[in-house]
């Protein structure tokens, strides 16, 4: 028997899933509900479009990770209507009919990659450090306009929205991750706009803690390490949540 709390993740033998449970299974008591098993928890193989599964996977849980979708950038809308769109909504009505008292929906910072077509933002994404003064260009934080770069940062948006109608009519908490960049190799130097949006390993375990565990009921969060050349304020993450970042890419990168 143990008292910690269940905590279900959808995808969780994804990369994020398999680092979230790979970091914090001494907290939490995770299960993965994914298209395959996940390694080191328990595992319930099933499709979100199967919403006998996923309300049954729900049960007796006290949180849920949401983390599965079709996480290409450039994905085409059949798709992105189906695992992005339709399995969200399958995930937060199947949360609220089982009693699960919260949500932490993946989000990304594709939700407002629109601004990366604009001063000062475009010359971090391109590599020209010399174009900004560091620290002195404006960072842009949650206040600024939905603004997605395709229909998968679309999809994000949406789940942004979806969350904020449940928490506000379903008293379903939710907090949403708008997630930098999370990469397998955890080496933001092949490129600067990796360097910019990096959100190392231990970071990432971290900041989905916080959001575990915080007395917040419902917030969306830009979610990167505390990197020099930042295109996203973290402070509001940092005030609210307790998140300390310990990693943070510096100004170098390889051209490969």
């Amino acid at each position: 028997m143990t008292d910690r709390r269940k905590v279900l993740i959808t995808g969780g033998a994804g990369l994020v899933g398999s680092i979230l449970i790979q970091r914090l299974s001494d907290c939490y008591d995770f299960t993965s509900f994914d298209l395959k098993e996940a390694e080191g928890a328990r595992s319930i193989v099933g499709d979100l479009s199967d919403r006998e599964a996923l309300e049954s996977a729900c049960a007796d849980q006290d949180a849920i990770i949401h983390l599965a979708a079709d996480g290409r950038a450039e994905a085409e809308w059949p798709s992105v209507l189906q695992n992005n769109l339709i399995a969200t909504y399958n995930v937060f009505e199947s949360a609220r009919l089982r009693g699960v008292k919260r949500v932490l929906f993946a989000s990304s910072q594709h939700a407002t990659g629109g601004f990366y077509l604009q001063e000062p933002w475009k010359h971090i994404v391109q590599g020209d450090f010399d174009k900004l003064r560091l620290g002195e260009y404006e960072l842009l934080d949650e206040s600024c306009p939905i603004r997605p770069d395709g229909f998968y940062g679309v999809s994000k948006a949406y789940g942004e929205g979806l969350g904020s109608f449940y928490h506000d009519y379903h008293n379903l908490s939710s907090i949403h991750v708008r997630i930098g960049w999370i990469m397998r190799e955890n080496d933001p130097t092949f490129s600067p706009f990796a360097l910019s949006l990096w959100l190392s390993h231990r970071d990432a375990a971290q900041f989905f803690r916080r959001c575990l565990e915080t007395s917040v009921t419902y917030g969306v969060y830009f979610a990167t390490s505390d990197n020099m050349w930042k295109i996203w304020d973290i402070s509001r993450a940092q005030a609210e949540l307790g998140y300390e970042p310990e990693d943070a890419a510096g100004g170098a990168f390889v051209r490969r």
